[in-house]
């Protein structure tokens, strides 16, 4: 999902400075009040009402006719936004001391959280900050191997090669682009401390954290609460796929005793192992369709697969998307121009205009993909008469939790009423679709968690340059097993081969994501009466499942995210157990494979 930045304008002056310098000292002693801050909070929802569309607009011009020209206007929206962005935040820090009701008190925190990296009011350090970035993104973008070979280009290597010098030499080469960054990487880190100070927060870490309607160090332990709940199935799950890559490599490549080299596993970080799936694949596992094949055959265009998502919605019972999404979305992809074909859902007024924008192929994959951004056009529009402050996810993960819970329902028994396959078939194809699934939803899970384990590390100083790629592989080690196929230096800068280390792009919403998509998933399936499996439960028809999920869907960014939790399934608290319900009949096969294994490193 691409979230535009709706950054605010000119913040309030709320001092009237003075030419003289007894009305300098007459400004500074005004205290300000409550009333300051409600009408502070006012203006700036005032501003990114009006100045939100124009900002939506230009980027999604801009994906959908990449020129040199719409580049440059896009970097000129965003830079004057951003600016305008810390200028709000560090005017909101002026009432961080004052009494105030819950719901302004909010609105305030959300305005100076809604910069990633906040700068320091000294002009000279914010300058440096935006050049650092922009610089750190550019050295990533352009990055290339010694050979001269693109991300793009090593990525579909790392997916399909079984030659494990090749791979090695493909992960070795990419992460040559990264050490340059560290220099920049760790002034940055100093000048954003710095601004994060100066708005009240401790470090970076704390104030991404803050944003979770907890106390900072209570999240980082609810963190690690949710990833020790699902660790026995990822566990199991390595156990396995160590043994069968053992069996591909030769144990002398990959020991059965230790963590798994990072470059076998089809995916340049590590980070979801589905291409490696025929090599781990129980040797009978039959789904009994091939849903590609039966669109196909069914002769479903781009405009019907993205209408099959839209049926998939006003069965729940929510409203059929309005005409303006058809004559705007961008379904197909042109023949006379380029465009940003990664799949992304935007709302570009805050109302009513919500659009996809995907290069849709007649495939499974894209069929999936598309009810899964439906989701978030569904989200986007029940929020919409919430305060802008207020339009997004009750926190990060929940936007990406509620397009993933619906393409958990599309199983066999929804393909068989809506026609695509005529009949359900037998358990024997369990095992494989679970697995698969796995090897994506489970093998991420402790990769999603430690990106942002490491970072707040480096935001509070336990890690310093010289340590940040030591730091980085102990928690690889730690929570994947994973290890670097080739000894690493201080020099070396992993870290910064992952997008969103230079991008800097919090992290934790996908690990957060990937547990609450289960638990929705569970208590929807509770709600419909479903009994079995959960991995065979849809909720396709269910308008009390719908009626209670628009229920949360609606409150947005209003409330506490405990409380949108609650709206929908009845508790206060996220819960892995619903991943470990999902995954039971592969857990039982795993442990049936890991028998007479040495599981562990």
């Amino acid at each position: 999902m691409r979230k535009t930045l709706l950054a605010g304008t000119a913040a309030i002056a709320l001092f009237v400075a003075a030419c003289s310098p007894e009305g300098e000292r007459e400004a500074e002693s005004k205290a300000v009040t409550a009333e300051d801050a409600k009408a502070f909070v006012a203006m700036v929802e005032k501003e990114y009402e009006e100045k939100g569309p124009h900002t939506a607009r230009a980027y999604w011009v801009q994906a959908n006719f990449m020129t040199v020209d719409t580049n440059a206007l896009v970097a000129k929206v965003g830079a004057d936004m951003t600016a305008l962005a810390v200028k709000f935040a560090n005017e909101a820090k002026k009432f961080n001391d004052l009494e105030l009701d819950p719901d302004t008190r909010r609105k305030l925190e959300i305005i100076k959280q809604g910069i990633t990296l906040p700068a320091p009011s000294d002009p000279e350090a914010n300058k440096e900050l935006a050049t650092i970035t922009a610089e750190l993104d550019s050295m990533y973008a352009t990055g290339k191997d010694p050979e001269g070979r693109t991300l793009g280009e090593l990525t579909e290597l790392m997916a399909n090669s079984r030659d494990e010098a090749e791979l090695r030499k493909a992960w070795e080469g990419w992460r040559t682009v990264s050490p340059s960054m560290k220099e920049k990487y760790a002034r940055m880190v100093d000048i954003a401390n710095e601004g994060a100070r100066e708005l009240g927060y401790q470090d970076v870490g704390a104030m991404w954290r803050a944003g979770y309607d907890m106390p900072a160090d209570d999240f980082r332990k609810e963190a690690d609460r949710l990833w020790g709940q699902v660790k026995p199935l990822y566990d199991a799950l390595h156990c396995h796929v160590r043994a069968k890559l053992g069996e591909q490599y030769g144990t002398d490549v990959v020991p059965q005793d230790g963590p798994i080299p990072a470059h076998l596993l089809g995916n340049m970080w590590a980070q979801q192992w589905g291409n490696i799936y025929p090599l781990v694949a129980p040797e009978e596992s039959d789904v009994g369709y091939d849903l590609t094949e039966r669109l196909k055959e069914k002769g479903y265009d781009e405009v019907q697969m993205v209408k099959a998502g839209e049926n998939f919605f006003t069965s729940l019972g929510f409203e059929p998307l309005p005409q303006t999404f058809w004559e705007r979305s961008l379904i197909k992809k042109p023949r006379d121009r380029e465009v940003q074909c990664h799949a992304s859902a935007w709302n570009i007024d805050g109302k009513e205009d919500i659009r996809i924008k995907m290069c849709t192929t007649i495939t499974a994959e894209d069929y999936e993909t598309i009810h899964h951004e439906l989701g978030h056009n569904i989200y986007q529009r029940a929020y919409k008469d919430q305060s802008v402050l207020y339009q997004g996810g009750a926190h990060d993960g929940f936007h990406e939790a509620i397009g993933d819970t619906i393409a958990l329902s599309i199983t066999p028994e929804y393909l068989k009423q809506v026609g695509l396959i005529d009949k359900v078939p037998g358990p024997e194809g369990d095992i494989g679709l679970l697995l698969r699934r796995a090897l994506d939803k489970v093998a991420f899970l402790p990769f999603g968690l430690l990106v942002d384990q490491w970072r707040w590390k480096v935001f509070n100083g336990e890690l310093n340059p010289e340590d940040y790629n030591r730091g980085w592989w102990e928690l690889r080690e730690a929570y994947q097993g994973v290890a670097a196929p080739a000894e690493r230096t201080p020099e070396a800068f992993d870290p910064g081969a992952k997008y969103h280390i230079p991008g800097n792009t919090p992290y934790m919403r996908y690990f957060l994501a990937h547990i609450l998509q289960f638990q929705f998933h569970k208590t929807a399936c509770e709600m419909a009466g479903f009994e079995g499996p959960l991995h065979s439960c849809t909720i396709y028809n269910n308008k009390e499942v719908g009626e209670k999920l628009n229920a949360m869907l609606e409150m947005g960014q209003s409330k506490p995210w405990q409380d949108a939790l609650e709206a929908f399934i009845g508790t206060r608290e996220m819960d892995g157990s619903a991943v470990l319900e999902y995954f039971a009949p592969l857990k039982a096969w795993l442990d049936e494979q890991n028998k007479d294994r040495n599981c562990g490193w």
